[in-house]
């Protein structure tokens, strides 16, 4: 206010401005919200949700992050949680339901401190003085090492993961997928493991067939088909050359112009033409290989030429595709045909052959000495499972990095996180003053998991948690619910482990989160005036009560 009692308007007139305790209030719920759309995704007993895009597209998953992928929502706190299942898809490729469902109750308990006037700061520091605690104790008291060469025991950890989802029914299969597809990945370079799943396993979806066909190739395959009906189909030992440059004549860079006088020019254009094209497949055929496969296409002439020499020819291979052959044969990608030497020609490969799959033609590079590179085929009956499965593999193939990368074990089944819940409420009592309360808050909400899991068998909840609070009280850190019947058990018999990577941060981004929510005390949302109001006639503006649109 200024002297004159005026108010001074400074923000924009439907800009709309919120702050304080209510935007609190509101971010919390947003997220409790979030957090209970998905919360009957976790766990073996976990419901499938069906979404229908705009598009009229259907999606039937169980899995975190695609389900909060296709929803759309207008409040800026829930986005920020569907932000947060997407980060922990991409850094550890498991726990993303967890993960939301964790910050939602991590804003629920943090609503009783608001409402009795604590200042979020206090708070905060209280949750990340939690969470360094309950890392701390996550990697020192409550994980054990894996030996790595042990398969039935990286299958266990595997099996745990996929058994929460559709493909928990074929647990063998998958598992055996994901660890191979793996492996066959895995480069070391100087002391650093890399592993690159999304761009050396390539999951390749084909409709018909049974589940049970699914398996990792030793090699690659590609849907496409020789370019020449003569060309050869199948061979064996090939040698293979890989180019990303047309076999085609070189088009003027920009609009050429030429000028002819006579009229034995037009042939001499066509004759240097013949020439070029001829060249490249000299220096192609000089190094005698049975197949070239190229990034562009291949010209009629060019195709003449390969196949006199008996050459099978394959064109406008996508490019991520021609870097996985080139992995899996030992081939190097040349730019042009003149700079072809004979090291550069990939002999790493034991079968080139092209089946017929259903309609489709499918080529295959197979039966390598050493692939760095492969290809997981997957059958089903119709596309959704498909595309489902291929969700759930992600997921193993991510459990089996992130082991491969960090070698630890947690117990699963909640147990994990009822310990650290309950060690970190011991360590609350040695926390002075306020902070005391969000501390110990912290800790009860981590006991969110396993009440999920036992709400979503439909055990007594009440019943159940005090269980099994008093067992791991007494020292049964490895105590959990069974997913599947709702009775606690010993984790160590039920062989469900998770890696400790996904545990990790599961924890690190959703007290991050929680934290940023509660940091927030203003939302100011407004829209700029549509062009054609300016103009005169509101045809296109905004309402002004509905805030800022998608």
């Amino acid at each position: 206010m200024m002297g004159g009692g005026q108010p001074i308007i400074v923000l924009n007139q439907n800009t709309k401005r919120e702050s304080g305790r209510r935007v609190q209030l509101q971010n919390i719920s947003a997220g409790k919200m979030i957090a209970d759309v998905i919360r009957t995704c976790l766990g073996p007993r976990s419901m499938l949700k069906m979404l229908m895009d705009p598009m009229g597209g259907i999606v039937m998953t169980n899995d975190g992050n695609a389900i909060l992928r296709e929803i759309t929502v207008q409040h800026p706190a829930a986005k920020h949680l569907i932000e947060i299942a997407r980060t922990q898809d991409e850094e550890v490729g498991d726990g993303t339901t967890s993960v939301v469902i964790l910050a939602g109750e991590l804003l629920a308990v943090a609503e009783q401190f608001l409402e009795a006037k604590m200042h979020p700061v206090v708070l905060i520091q209280a949750y990340r003085m939690a969470l360094d605690d309950a890392l701390v104790i996550l990697k020192d008291q409550l994980s054990k090492p894996i030996d790595l060469n042990n398969e039935a025991q990286m299958v266990e950890v595997i099996k745990s993961c996929i058994g929460t989802k559709f493909l928990g029914q074929y647990g063998d299969l998958a598992c055996s997928i994901a660890l191979r597809a793996v492996k066959t990945i895995t480069t070391e370079q100087d002391g650093r493991r890399e592993i690159d799943v999304k761009k050396w396993a390539r999951i390749e979806k084909i409709p018909g067939g049974p589940i049970e066909e699914s398996h990792v190739l030793s090699g690659i395959m590609i849907n496409k088909d020789v370019t020449h009906p003569k060309m050869r189909r199948r061979v064996e030992k090939p040698r293979i050359i890989l180019l990303d440059c047309p076999l085609e004549y070189k088009k003027g860079e920009s609009q050429t112009n030429v000028e002819m006088s006579a009229e034995t020019d037009f042939t001499k254009m066509l004759e240097m033409e013949e020439e070029y094209i001829k060249n490249q497949c000299s220096d192609l055929i000089t190094l005698r290989p049975d197949i070239i496969i190229t990034e562009k296409g291949v010209s009629d002439l060019a195709q003449h030429y390969l196949v006199k020499a008996g050459i099978t020819c394959i064109r406008r291979v996508k490019k991520s595709d021609n870097n996985r052959i080139a992995r899996a044969c030992g081939a190097t990608i040349a730019n042009r045909t003149e700079e072809l030497k004979e090291e550069d020609v990939g002999t790493g490969a034991g079968l080139f052959e092209i089946k017929k799959i259903g309609d489709e033609y499918f080529m295959f590079i197979t039966e390598c000495s050493d692939p760095k590179a492969c290809t997981i085929l997957l059958r089903g009956p119709s596309k959704d499972i498909l595309n489902e499965v291929e969700r759930n593999l992600q997921d193993a193939l991510g459990v089996s990095r992130n082991l491969a990368l960090e070698p630890y074990l947690v117990p699963g089944g909640g147990a994990v996180e009822m310990a650290v819940s309950q060690l970190l409420q011991e360590k609350a009592k040695s926390v002075t003053g306020v902070k005391q309360w969000p501390y110990t808050a912290l800790a009860t909400a981590l006991e969110v998991i396993p009440r999920t899991l036992a709400q979503n068998c439909g055990a007594n909840i009440i019943r159940l948690l005090t269980a099994l609070r008093a067992k791991h009280a007494s020292g049964g850190w490895t105590w959990g619910v069974d997913g599947e019947t709702g009775q606690l058990t010993d984790m160590n018999q039920l062989k469900i482990w998770e890696p400790l990577a996904v545990k990790q941060q599961v924890l690190k981004t959703a007290v991050e989160t929680a934290v940023l929510l509660l940091r927030i005390d203003d939302i100011v949302s407004g829209c700029k005036k549509s062009k054609q109001e300016e103009g005169g006639g509101g045809a296109g503006g905004m309402p002004e009560d509905m805030g800022p649109m998608d």
